[in-house]
Order: structure tokens, then C-alpha cells, then sequence
């Protein structure tokens, strides 16, 4: 097995799995059809294009620094000024820090790693006001899903790592139910998610269920690859 691992860091993130009309939710960790999302703007799809093979992709996330809810209220108004658009509440996760581990055949992850180093369309963190912070340093590794979540080291920011630096280290994983080993500690429950995508077609968008195990990973201590620290453009990779 082979596993694509990525690393989602922003001042915001948002991750919604059922937002509707003039509240836009965000979820505390990023959905399988945002992350689906992202890996087909960076391969250049079309809304109506086919998504089956990057569907197919068996998801989980570790999150390394949960962050905050923030709330920011938006208005508008007609060109003209004479009609106001209803007020909208839209919520984001501020200063998170996520990885994502997606488990497929190697060739399909492969050419996932050219695309997303030389994408297509820029790269968002959910929505478009979501730009990543730093590179998503696209990474394959040999081995299984749940193993990557396990032994990755902990990608905090050094200041997260500083606050919780007299405290275990305890982490939320989140993956997909379908193929668990059982490498993982005993998960904590189950739940159902309306995040796996089936078209991206605006005239009729589609998503099917699937079934999460999520629970926690002591991770030992505060170690773990120091921050990137050079300034990150992220459409620089599209020039």
C-alpha cells in the first residue's frame, strides 16, 4: 500500500460538510470532498468532469493543532445600492495545522504529486479565501493509512508546541471505516458524513455517505520537524 501525505496549515480553513444558504459551517477537521476538491483543481478538472478515481481514495486525517472557531458576518447590496442581500454568518477554523493521508495505488498517487506541485488552478484550504501558509510538501509513503497517522511526527507550529510544552501530546485522528487494520488505538465511536463526492456539477451537486472512526494518538512528547519558515506564495507553483 501507498499513502499521500499532506500538510494543510492557513490563518483560516474552512471545511464544510453541510452548510446551507446563508450559514456557511465549517467542520474541525478538513471533509474528504474538500480535500477531493483541491486534488482536482490542482489536476485541472472541470466541475462536470468524472471524479471516480479520486473519489475511489481511501481517506484520514490526524489534527495536529485543532486552532479556533472564528465567525465573520458578511453583507452585500446591488450594484445600484437600493437592495440588500440577506446577512450571511460564515464560520472558519483560524491557525490550524492538519495531515492528510490519502491511500491509493501508487500511480494514481504519483501523478497526485506532480499535480499538486504543478498545479493547475490555485489551491484553497475549502474556499477561496483560504489560501495555504506554507507548502503542502506532497510526500508518498510505503506502507498503510493508519500508519502514516501513527508514526508521522507532529506538525504544530513551534508556538502550539511552546504552549503545550508540559503536556502529552494527544492528537484526533479521523479515517475512513472501509479497510481499517486495526494498527490504529481502539477508535471511540463511529459517525456518518454526506462528504464523499460524486459531481461537483453546480447544476446538480452530489454527495454520498461514508462511514468515520475517529479517536486519539498519544504522540509521546513535543518533537517533531521545525516550522517552514521561508515566505510561501501559493500560486507561485502555477507561473
Amino acid at each position: 500500500m501507498t499513502v499521500l501525505a499532506l500538510l494543510l496549515a492557513g490563518p483560516l480553513q474552512a471545511w464544510g460538510s453541510e452548510s446551507r444558504f446563508t450559514t456557511r459551517a465549517t467542520d474541525d477537521a478538513p471533509t474528504k470532498s474538500g480535500i477531493v476538491g483541491l486534488l482536482a483543481a490542482a489536476r485541472g478538472l472541470r466541475r462536470t468532469d468524472p471524479l471516480e478515481d479520486l473519489a475511489s481514495l481511501r481517506f484520514g486525517v490526524r489534527v495536529d493543532q485543532p486552532g479556533e472557531i472564528l465567525r465573520d458576518f458578511q453583507t452585500a447590496r446591488s450594484l445600484d445600492g437600493k437592495n440588500s442581500m440577506p446577512l450571511s454568518q460564515r464560520f472558519y477554523r483560524a491557525d490550524a495545522r492538519y495531515l492528510v493521508g490519502l491511500e491509493a495505488d501508487r500511480d494514481l498517487l504519483e501523478g497526485l504529486v506532480e499535480a499538486l506541485t504543478h498545479p493547475v488552478y490555485p489551491l484553497y484550504l475549502g474556499r477561496r479565501s483560504c489560501p495555504p501558509s506554507e507548502p503542502l510538501v506532497p510526500v508518498l509513503h510505503e506502507g498503510s493509512l493508519e500508519r502514516l497517522l501513527l508514526d508521522a511526527p507532529w506538525h504544530a507550529a513551534e508556538w502550539w508546541k511552546r504552549r503545550l510544552r508540559d503536556d502529552p501530546v494527544r492528537v484526533e485522528y479521523r479515517i475512513d471505516a472501509d479497510g481499517w487494520t486495526g494498527e490504529l488505538p481502539r477508535f471511540e465511536g463511529e459517525f456518518t458524513q454526506r462528504d464523499a463526492p460524486i459531481s461537483f456539477n453546480p447544476e446538480f451537486r452530489e454527495y454520498g455517505w461514508r462511514t468515520v472512526r475517529h479517536g486519539w494518538i498519544n504522540l509521546g512528547g513535543p518533537d517533531g520537524p521545525p516550522p517552514v519558515t521561508s515566505r510561501h506564495d501559493p500560486l507561485a507553483a502555477m507561473e
